[in-house]
């Protein structure tokens, strides 16, 4: 690994305007050098992701088939039970999972269901996984009793720029969205935030995102791009497609810009080739999801993206303990097996 790249927190418009400018081979190589200042090129973090509580959401996002403002014939689902979620956390670390993400449909968690949360995050972290949560807004209190607990990251994406943000959202504001990550990292919790591409938004719209979450004074320590999945029924099930170019032009800004955090190619992946990951990973991607269904949209097949990373050269990084030796090893010969398997159980 050479030096690491120094991290910034002013980046002006006109520089990151002119980084998207760049020649596409030269935005590729910049960004390919920045990952390997500061990463293995060939790792990447794997997480599994988990819906606890499904729609009938508040929220009027436009891209989310879980608002109840939208009939997207989404069955509605009460705050999963505590054993339930062990029983998917465990099936999730079997197949190589190192972060287990739980998120709830809600604008933010009752008080009611606070003990639950907080149980479930000590009894999946007991597993040996890191713990994510996505629960919608946080108070300080709030923030607060969740790092008590263990939680390692708090995701809550700012999604586009401030300026295209109530093109999609009004139900609560950006700087609600500014106010919960502030709470998260007051507590002690790393965040997870990032955006969606596809949404109609312009180039400036998504220069104007990537500057949000870089110039933060700690950028995410994992930031997911997402490309949009449209879904009958919502408002953007019928926008336009995002020039595949332009998405791996973000995912290269994003990486140049914030060389420290992880970036996570997530929701779209369902719909990409290989050849197009394989090329996201080049620009600086190092996190992915496993399994067959992200939240409510689909996702690859967990066999998929083994099969994907045994083609490219490419190991789930590892996010056990120096002393846990023997954990690693399960894991690494779990992942063998099933990549030698077709029985493949979903992550």
């Amino acid at each position: 690994m050479q030096e690491q790249a120094p991290i910034r927190h002013e980046w002006s418009e006109e520089e990151v305007r002119a980084l998207f400018a760049l020649p596409f081979n030269d935005l590729m190589f910049q960004a390919q050098t920045v990952h390997r200042q500061n990463f293995d090129p060939n790792e990447v973090q794997v997480s599994t992701l988990l819906s606890i509580k499904t729609g009938a959401c508040p929220e009027d996002c436009k891209y989310c088939p879980q608002s109840g403002h939208y009939n997207t014939g989404l069955e509605k689902e009460r705050l999963m039970q505590v054993e339930k979620v062990l029983e998917k956390a465990r099936k999730a670390k079997e197949t190589g999972s190192t972060r287990f993400c739980m998120g709830a449909a809600w604008k933010h968690p009752a008080d009611k269901d606070m003990p639950y949360v907080v149980d479930m995050v000590k009894q999946v972290k007991a597993l040996g996984l890191e713990t994510c949560m996505t629960l919608g807004m946080l108070d300080e209190d709030k923030a607060e009793q969740l790092a008590d607990a263990g939680l390692d990251y708090y995701n809550h994406n700012l999604d586009t720029s401030p300026e295209f943000y109530d093109k999609i959202i009004t139900t609560r504001t950006y700087q609600d969205r500014l106010d919960t990550l502030h709470n998260v990292r007051e507590s002690g919790m790393k965040i997870c935030s990032g955006g969606i591409l596809g949404m109609g938004e312009t180039a400036t719209d998504r220069i104007g995102l990537l500057r949000q979450l870089a110039n933060m004074p700690v950028p995410p320590e994992s930031v997911p791009i997402n490309m949009l999945v449209k879904v009958a029924g919502t408002p953007l099930e019928n926008a336009d497609d995002l020039d595949n170019l332009d998405f791996l032009r973000t995912i290269a800004v994003a990486r140049i810009m914030m060389p420290a955090s992880h970036v996570r190619l997530s929701a779209g992946r369902e719909a990409m080739s290989d050849e197009m990951q394989a090329m996201a990973f080049m620009a600086g991607a190092n996190s992915i999801f496993y399994g067959e269904c992200l939240l409510t949209t689909p996702n690859p097949e967990t066999h998929r993206d083994l099969q994907l990373f045994k083609r490219l050269g490419i190991n789930p990084e590892q996010r056990i303990s120096e002393n846990d030796e023997t954990q690693q090893q399960v894991i690494m010969k779990d992942l063998q097996k099933q990549q030698d398997s077709s029985h493949f159980y979903e992550a």
